[in-house]
């Protein structure tokens, strides 16, 4: 029997790689787009192990007063955005074990070459100890999947039967693919929402949430002059279609949309409250200096009543596409 775990499950470590001068973050003051990611760290390593993916150990350490809990491993990568292109777990017959799926830069947008290696250079190290691993050739992003760890996969039709990702597969083609992959045995297709500014071709992560295997988090757009209004509205009209193993409906949590940010070109930027993380201690989520992050704050307080609540300011990284669950992977092994 083979299974994806759910986020929530006890995790060995979690997956970070680091903006370096190489990266898409060339542009930036790097000292500034280095700080979420040690902030989103040192949140993660204050209970258990972070493994940082980076150009230069040596610099990267330096910048942390404390390295408890961090492993720096020197590996060549193209971005940060480890969610995508890190390793996802699952379980077999009581055993862990890893994937390498494709990754192509989100349908080919971006150089993905040293991304799409990380895993296996990652394994060679022996940083993943016996736990075997094995590539898949099939594309799939980890934003772009949410599991409830008892066979149900929540995704997005947009995102998972794009063209541009394994020649344009069909629902049935998909899952066809997926059950015999990660072993679930039905998939829920949300085939509606979107946000603007996200080059991901709507990741689940961006959207909505497991937060355990009978309720989903998700956003929800109340500005009837938004532009996303229309489909998120769509979207929770599925969503509360949708059923459990069970028979049972899904209980809902909407999580409210940020205002809109812009970059300096005037495009709008992908702001959500959808991209948190979960790990064996906390709920780390992103913040934007917006009212609605203390809003958010009981919201997950409620949700996740035996964890600590992190806030961690992501405005920088939405700059660059991706937010806080987009820059992180959990790994069982």
């Amino acid at each position: 029997m083979r299974v994806m775990p759910a986020e929530w499950e006890k995790q060995q470590c979690i997956l970070m790689s680091f903006p370096h001068e190489d990266t898409d973050w060339a542009q930036e003051n790097l000292n500034e787009a280095l700080s979420p990611f040690i902030r989103i760290a040192q949140a993660i390593a204050y209970a258990q192990a972070v493994y940082i993916i980076c150009k230069d150990k040596t610099k990267i350490a330096s910048l942390f007063c404390s390295t408890r809990n961090l492993t720096f491993i020197e590996i060549p990568t193209n971005d940060t955005w480890i969610r995508d292109y890190g390793y996802i777990s699952i379980k077999e017959n009581g055993e862990n074990k890893l994937f390498d799926f494709t990754f192509d830069g989100w349908g080919g947008k971006f150089e993905a070459s040293l991304d799409n290696s990380v895993n296996t250079a990652l394994h060679k190290k022996g940083y993943m100890g016996i736990t075997p691993l094995e590539s898949i050739d099939f594309v799939l992003e980890g934003g772009s999947i949410e599991s409830d760890g008892t066979g149900t996969i929540l995704t997005t039709t947009k995102c998972l039967c794009n063209p541009n990702r394994n020649n344009g597969l069909s629902k049935e083609e998909v899952e066809k693919e997926l059950e015999k992959i990660l072993g679930n045995t039905r998939v829920l297709w949300l085939d509606y929402g979107y946000l603007a500014g996200d080059d991901t071709d709507s990741h689940i992560d961006t959207l909505a949430r497991f937060v355990n295997k009978e309720t989903i988090a998700y956003v929800k757009c109340e500005d009837k002059n938004d532009e996303h209004y229309n489909a998120l509205q769509k979207m929770e009209e599925q969503l509360q279609k949708f059923k459990t193993k069970e028979g049972n409906p899904y209980t809902l949590l909407p999580l409210p949309m940020p205002d809109p940010i812009h970059n300096n070109q005037g495009e709008r930027l992908s702001a959500t409250y959808a991209n948190f993380l979960i790990t064996n201690d906390a709920l780390i989520y992103p913040t934007y200096a917006d009212k609605n992050d203390t809003k958010v704050h009981e919201i997950f307080k409620i949700l996740f009543p035996d964890k600590e609540i992190i806030p961690i300011n992501c405005l920088k990284l939405i700059e660059q596409g991706g937010s806080l669950h987009c820059s992180t992977m959990q790994v069982f092994y």
